[in-house]
């Protein structure tokens, strides 16, 4: 196995335009267990640890836009307004130390069912950038995730960032694990309320052969809370809306029995995480309406 170690964005560009195969590694959360456990066995590993843009961030007036390698440990440190979802989802990933080195890049390369940060990409309606010697171009996260640990990127790509537009409504994330740290997600959850469009969006991991959005149940919700003037009002969103959009999420998933839970227990699962997000979210946007009614 040969150790390529570029020190600029070009030099990674080229080393992975002449070796296709060539593996990226940065904070190895992924790569070095399927080494480990030999998995994996590629001809080439990529590091991209010296290229420091990689590891920067800039908020801008509408979007983030995160490098490939920032730490999870810096999103919840200084994108939790910007990127709640994502921050909340950042604290739920593995330990400590591994929260210091991997970052958002490494669960799109990997395009694992269970990676933490999925469900909040999706519900947040994320773009990822990517480059490689013949050009850039940003795939909406939609179109990213292409099969069981596939993505779209090409031989020669290497993911340089994530664009996210920031939060302009609440969001929330939640996992089920077998236990509360050091654990892969056996099912997660994202929503995100997006006011300014009057829409809803989700993310669903570890519950199908990719991470998938409950866009029925999107449809239904969007719907519910327009016909009912919920977000002009600001009413309680009734049982039976959350009790649909739960049951929405469910049918959704397509997930497996494997050692971490059953497909029967990850569809309830889910059912219950988004019925849980909802209240939680649409509380927190009736909390904000109340503030900004009575500052008028």
């Amino acid at each position: 196995m040969d150790f390529l170690r570029p020190t600029s964005w070009e030099e990674a560009l080229a080393a992975k335009a002449e070796h296709p195969t060539a593996v990226p590694i940065a904070g190895g959360t992924d790569v070095m267990v399927e080494i480990n456990f030999d998995h994996r066995r590629p001809e080439y590993l990529l590091d991209l640890n010296r290229i420091g843009d990689l590891g920067e961030w800039e908020v801008g007036e509408e979007n983030v836009r995160l490098g490939a390698s920032v730490p999870y440990t810096k999103i919840m440190e200084n994108l939790r307004a910007e990127l709640p979802g994502l921050a909340l989802a950042s604290h739920t990933v593995a330990s400590p130390q591994i929260r210091n080195r991997g970052g958002v890049g490494g669960n799109l390369g990997t395009a694992s069912p269970a990676g933490d940060a999925h469900p909040a990409l999706l519900a947040a309606g994320a773009e990822v950038e990517v480059e490689s010697v013949r050009g850039s171009r940003r795939i909406p996260i939609d179109a990213f995730y292409t099969g069981v640990k596939r993505n779209a990127l090409a031989a020669d790509e290497l993911i340089r960032a994530v664009h996210v537009k920031k939060a302009d409504g609440p969001q929330q994330f939640s996992k089920v694990g077998t236990r509360n740290a050091m654990v892969i997600a056996v099912c997660a959850f994202g929503l995100a309320l997006h006011p300014g469009t009057r829409t809803v969006r989700t993310g669903i991991g570890s519950a199908a052969p990719t991470p998938v959005r409950a866009k029925a149940a999107e449809e239904f919700l969007n719907a519910a809370l327009e016909e009912g003037g919920f977000w002009d009002n600001g009413q309680i969103i009734t049982p039976s809306v959350a009790k649909q959009f739960a049951d929405l999420c469910s049918a959704a998933c397509n997930p497996i029995d494997d050692v971490r839970g059953t497909a029967s227990y990850r569809r309830h699962a889910v059912g219950v995480m988004a019925r849980r997000t909802l209240t939680w979210t649409w509380e927190s946007y009736r909390g904000a309406r109340r503030t900004i009614e009575g500052a008028a």
